[in-house]
């Protein structure tokens, strides 16, 4: 079986709010030093897949810049590695400049799968955080002869709003396919990893399928429909679609378990980043740290209590952070407390300042929807003057400087 891997990471998501105001949702970083694709790559070389496409299109600079020419997951191969297939204008009489779902994205770069000569295409998302070994899966889509098969797992009645879910019979052939329903009877719903015949991929977007956009909403229901052969398999594993800030605040708190759900320390399956060389971590003489991730560069001289300090980040004298995450090279100062926040890369939090004060928890006016428990996120390279309150589901937008602060303090649920 010859196999060619396409990552989709190509959409925004206005769920991370300023997370995603520059960069797509698959470079963000997680765990202080790693980026969210890292599990999607590092998952494809573990399970001896190195024929990878990423397709990008929203806001692709950083993604492109991290992956590079893939050297850490050894995708930097004269044979295979990984391409980044970037988004183009469309020629004369094809539909539309830009590709306008998953499906639309594999479609403009079905030119790109025809030269690889694969029988087997596995699509994954570029934004989701789990470990798994794609050898069985591929191995059960072999078996069943499917067309398609869809990885699933089970999840909470009260979620299934947020996934396709999956109906199948006792033999794993699906016998429903439903896109976010309000209500259903299944509990199985889709990871968004599919394994397709290449063939019968490419003649369901060129021919019955040419129209759909998106696999969960199109594709899969219309082959269904269609009576292909479309089979669900079961994965029990960890598993994190962390599209919502709530959902990667809670992804990326998860890691500092006494024994975390996702292993990142399991030597028989490491995840691989491209990490830049710097000094080790450094705590000052009068520095507390308690249940937390240091990463490299870090110096910490104030408190930090259940948080994760990235690369290169520094928590001055007298600085109290908590339940929060500092991402690379912020500057926390001297004085300044932070609880219950995501502060981006670059940031400054001024001394003496508050960020998450308060415990009026009004959610944010501009997203009331994903930012109501009282998360503040303050955004890539935006400062906060000292001695300022930040109240709780604030958004500070990236590069807003101190000069732009109103006089007095933020309340909470406000957008700067």
């Amino acid at each position: 079986m010859r196999i060619l891997a396409m990552i989709l990471a190509g959409g925004s998501s206005p769920g991370l709010s300023v997370l995603t105001a520059e960069r797509a949702e698959a470079s963000i970083p997680f765990g202080g030093k790693y980026r969210v694709i890292d599990f999607s790559l590092s998952n494809l070389v573990n399970s001896d897949i190195f024929d990878v496409a990423v397709l990008t299109q929203y806001k692709p600079r950083s993604l492109n810049d991290h992956i590079g020419n893939g050297k850490p997951w050894d995708l930097d191969r004269a044979m295979g590695g990984v391409r980044l297939l970037q988004p183009y204008v469309s020629g004369e009489g094809e539909s539309g400049a830009w590709q306008r779902g998953t499906a639309d994205a594999v479609r403009f770069n079905l030119d790109y799968v025809a030269e690889q000569h694969v029988d087997t295409v596995l699509l994954l998302a570029g934004d989701h955080i789990y470990k798994m070994d794609y050898r069985p899966l591929l191995r059960f889509h072999e078996t069943t002869g499917a067309d398609c098969t869809i990885a699933v797992r089970a999840v909470s009645p009260h979620e299934t709003y947020r996934f396709g879910m999956v109906g199948a019979d006792s033999s794993g052939r699906v016998t429903r396919f439903e896109e976010k329903p309000r209500r259903t009877l299944s509990r199985q719903a889709s990871m968004g990893i599919y394994v397709f015949k290449g063939q019968a991929l490419v003649d369901w977007l060129t021919g019955p399928g040419v129209g759909d956009v998106d696999f969960g909403r199109n594709v899969v229901p219309g082959m269904l429909k269609a009576g292909q052969s479309i089979y669900a398999y079961p994965y029990d594993g960890y598993w994190m679609d962390a599209g919502t800030v709530q959902a990667y605040w809670e992804a990326n708190m998860a890691l500092l378990a006494e024994t975390p759900a996702l292993d990142t320390y399991d030597p028989d399956w490491v995840i691989h980043t491209r990490s830049e060389q710097l000094a080790p971590a450094f705590t000052g003489p009068e520095a507390t740290v308690e249940g937390s991730l240091l990463c490299d560069g870090c110096r910490v001289f104030g408190k930090v209590a259940r948080s994760i300090i990235g690369p290169g980040a520094v928590v001055e004298e007298g600085a109290e952070i908590n339940d929060s995450i500092v991402m690379n090279n912020a500057v926390i100062g001297a004085g300044a407390r932070v609880e219950r926040s995501i502060i981006d890369k670059r940031v400054v939090i001024g001394e003496g300042s508050v960020v998450g004060w308060g415990d009026d928890n009004t959610p944010n006016r501009a997203m009331p929807n994903h930012l109501n428990t009282g998360l503040t996120l303050i955004g890539k390279r935006a400062q906060v003057p000292a001695g300022v309150k930040v109240g709780r589901n604030v958004v500070v937008r990236p590069r807003v400087p101190a000069s732009a602060y109103p006089p007095g303090d933020v309340a909470s649920g406000e957008t700067l």
